[in-house]
This record gives C-alpha cells, structure tokens and sequence, in this order.
C-alpha cells in the first residue's frame, strides 16, 4: 500500500466500519436503481455504465480511496491512481423481467427476485485491497434493451445510504450528458482531497459521565430486560439472508397522506408497525423491542457537505416498544409525538476494534430491529432523457447490531422498497416470513380509505 498517495486519516465514525469489515461483522450497503434509456440512445449499455461510471468517480473522489493500515489504530485513506472497470463492474442477464410495476391483488407489487437473489450474494463478498471497495452489479433485461438495473455495492467507510443515493443521481445526470468519444475500460482518478470526516466539521465531544456510564455497563454490569427479544446470541459466521418488499406508489400515496394527518413521518410509521409484526410472531413472553433508526446529518453540517456529498454523515436515534403500547386489542395507532420525538441527535457510534468486536461473540445483542430510511430520490423527468424507475436499498447483516435491518427508499416511480435483512441462525425464518405478511397487512389496513 506504501506505493499509493496517502489521503486524510480515517475517522472515528469511518473506523467503526473498517473494524466491522475486517472482521467480517459488517461488509457493505448496496443501493440499486432501474434505468430507462430513450430510444435515441444507441449504444450498448456496457458503454453508457462505462462512460457514467468514469463520470462518477470524477465527482466524487472517495470512490477512488480504500483503507489502509485499517488492522492498526491509525488507519488512514490512499488513492488508487486507476481504476479498471472491468474489475469493478459485474453484467448480468436477468432470468425474470425487470419491472415490477403488476399490482397484486392488495395493491402492493410483486418482488423483484431477480435483484433480490444479487443483492443477497453481494452483501456475503467482502472487499479486499488494493481493489476499490465499491462494485457495480448490473442486471440487463432479456426482453428490453433500454431497461438495466445497476447495484451499487459500497463499503460502510466510504459512505452510508445516502451516499450510495447520490451515486446513483450522479450516475443518471452522467448518462443525460454522456457525449461521444472514446470508451476506456480504464479511469484515471481525480487529484482532488477528500471531504473532511464528520469529526474534523461538527463537535463530536463525549462527557465524562457518558463515557463512565459506558465503561461501567460494559465492565461492571448492565442489567438487561427479560422482556427483550433481540433474536439470538452473537454469533459467527455471518451469512447475511434478504427478502424485498415492494410497495405501489398509490398506497405510498394513501400512506403518506394518513401520516400527515396524525403530524408522524414515515419512518415512525415503519418503525412502529414492523414492531407491532414482530410482537405478534415471537413469543409472548417478550414484551420489550429496541429499535434504532438511522438518518442524514446532512443538513447539520457546514455547507462544505451538502445532500450530494458521499462520505459517512450519519447519526442514530434509539427506541424501545413494549407489547403493551403497541398492540392495542382492536386498532392500529399511529405513532405520536412521544415516540417521533425521542433519540439524541449525533448520538456517537463507539470506535469499534478487532478485540472489541470478536469480544462480543457469544453475548446478547441489545438490538432487536433497525429502520434506515434514506427518503425519495428526486430528478427532474424528462421522457426525452433517461430516468430512474424503482430503487432499493439494503444492507447486509450485522453480527452485533440489529438482529433484523429494515432499509428503505422510494424511486423515481413512487414505489416504496423495504428491504428486510438478517444473519442466519440469529433469527428464524419464520419469524421473518410471518412477520413481512403482519407488516403488509397492517400497512394495507391503515391506508384504506386515505
């Protein structure tokens, strides 16, 4: 790695992702969206990904960085000088059609398994130097030549959803701006510095007695709720399962409307929902859920970061749900203030490393379910311009964290994707497969009549 330029070091939230990953506890994210090309568009789309593809990396230069030194304390970023994207990009022919635009019977769409089925395999391949730690997995539709879904598959260190997001809305204004020219399979990187970690631009101060409460609770004792159900112990390996859950734009639609009237969002919705799902699949004898959600800390920072940048600007808040307050006998309540209101803002992820992780193997989790929504992705349409049609976003399984990751995004088309993952062996299938069919009924039930 000495031969490469050396970049910023990584930072403290960055590390946190260089340790799980080295580790094998947590491996990527992944962001994939369906494209449509006009017909005047007549060039393979091997060339139109290639031509995007060089476009994208000279936008955003942390896709021309990897980690170093990331089995140490200091790890810091180098740049790869190129970047060959015949060892980046995957194509691959669909073996179903690509949309799943055919509305069931209960007005939700059909999954596509397609995409679901790559998404699985990727979240289960690790990065390794001096590789570039991102890849494209394109699936080109047999019957549709201007149809190609593109996934992105993204190291955690490099960027969180968002990011992966703003990669694809560079990748769609590189295509409506694609000109002629040479094709090269190889992309020199820009000489353009990294944007500054989340630490170097807003305070991240911790107090003495945050830090003593956490070295107490790990060293001394931390009483844990028997009541909590968090799936099973910490365990390796990690094999990471995955199911899609489509949603039409129209009972989006009816949903977002219902949340405005009860002044809730609809993460608090999904949040509050799944929840109520999995009480009513797991065994009465829990009573108490933890949740975490995940969001953008975009819009808090200085204006060097905006809602395009790529890099890891993300927070959590936490949540608890008890039986009690979200299985009323007889109805379904929206959530209200009390729980959209909770968390801590910048709430700071602990520095996690080789020892810490493999420490945890064995334990409880304290985590049972994570909402990440990364929001809508926004463009101009243009029937004359390529677009993006339906999105999802995922992530693999975390050996530590949440024993069930729900992961969310709208595409251009105004369909709502939930992508569900989990380890195998920390939850049952069952229990995954219940619950998915809870949570779309509950979700048809509160947008009938909106």
């Amino acid at each position: 790695m000495d031969q490469f330029e050396k970049l910023r070091p990584v930072g403290r939230l960055e590390k946190y992702s260089t340790a799980r990953h080295q580790v094998g506890f947590y491996l990527n994210l992944a962001v994939a969206a369906t494209y449509t090309l006009p017909k005047e568009y007549t060039l393979t789309i091997k060339d139109y990904v290639f031509k995007a593809c060089a476009a994208v990396i000279e936008e955003h230069p942390i896709l021309s960085a990897i980690p170093a030194a990331d089995d140490t304390q200091e790890p810091y970023f180098v740049r790869l000088p190129t970047i060959d994207l015949n060892q980046v990009v995957q194509f691959t022919q669909r073996q179903q059609k690509s949309s799943n635009s055919t509305l069931t019977g209960d007005n939700d769409l059909n999954p596509d398994l397609d995409l679901q089925a790559v998404l699985q395999s990727e979240h289960n391949k690790p990065f390794a130097a001096p590789n570039p730690f991102w890849r494209l997995h394109v699936l080109l539709d047999k019957e549709d030549n201007s149809r190609f879904t593109v996934a992105l598959i993204l190291h955690h260190a490099l960027g969180d959803g968002t990011s992966a997001k703003s990669f694809h809305l560079s990748f769609l204004c590189a295509l409506r701006s694609t000109s002629d020219g040479e094709i090269s399979h190889t992309v020199m990187t820009p000489q353009v510095p990294l944007l500054p970690n989340i630490e170097d631009i807003h305070p991240m101060s911790l107090s003495f007695w945050f830090l003593a409460k956490k070295i107490f609770q790990a060293k001394i004792y931390s009483p844990r709720d028997p009541g909590l159900w968090t799936g099973s112990k910490i365990l390796l390996p990690t094999s990471t399962r995955i199911r899609l859950v489509p949603f039409s734009k129209k009972l989006v639609g009816q949903l977002r409307s219902a949340c405005r009237q009860e002044s809730t969002t609809i993460t608090a919705l999904l949040q509050t929902v799944y929840a109520r799902a999995l009480f009513k699949n797991i065994p009465e004898s829990f009573t108490r859920l933890n949740c975490t959600g995940a969001f953008s800390t975009r819009r808090f920072l200085p204006d060097i970061i905006t809602e395009g940048s790529m890099g890891v600007f993300v927070a959590d808040i936490e949540e608890s749900y008890t039986r009690s307050t979200v299985l009323p006998r007889d109805s379904i309540a929206f959530p209200g203030k009390k729980h959209a209101a909770r968390g801590r803002l910048f709430k700071p992820r602990w520095t996690a490393r080789k020892e810490l992780c493999l420490s945890k193997v064995g334990e409880d989790r304290d985590k049972s379910f994570e909402v990440s929504n990364i929001g809508a992705v926004v463009f101009t349409e243009d029937p004359n311009l390529p677009c993006i049609q339906d999105m999802a976003f995922s992530q693999c399984a975390s050996v530590m964290g949440n024993a069930i990751g729900v992961s969310v995004v709208t595409g251009g088309d105004g369909c709502l994707v939930l992508s569900l993952t989990w380890q195998e062996g920390v939850v049952e299938d069952d229990i995954m497969d219940a619950s998915i069919e809870t949570m779309k009924e509950e979700l048809r039930s509160l947008s009938v009549g909106k």
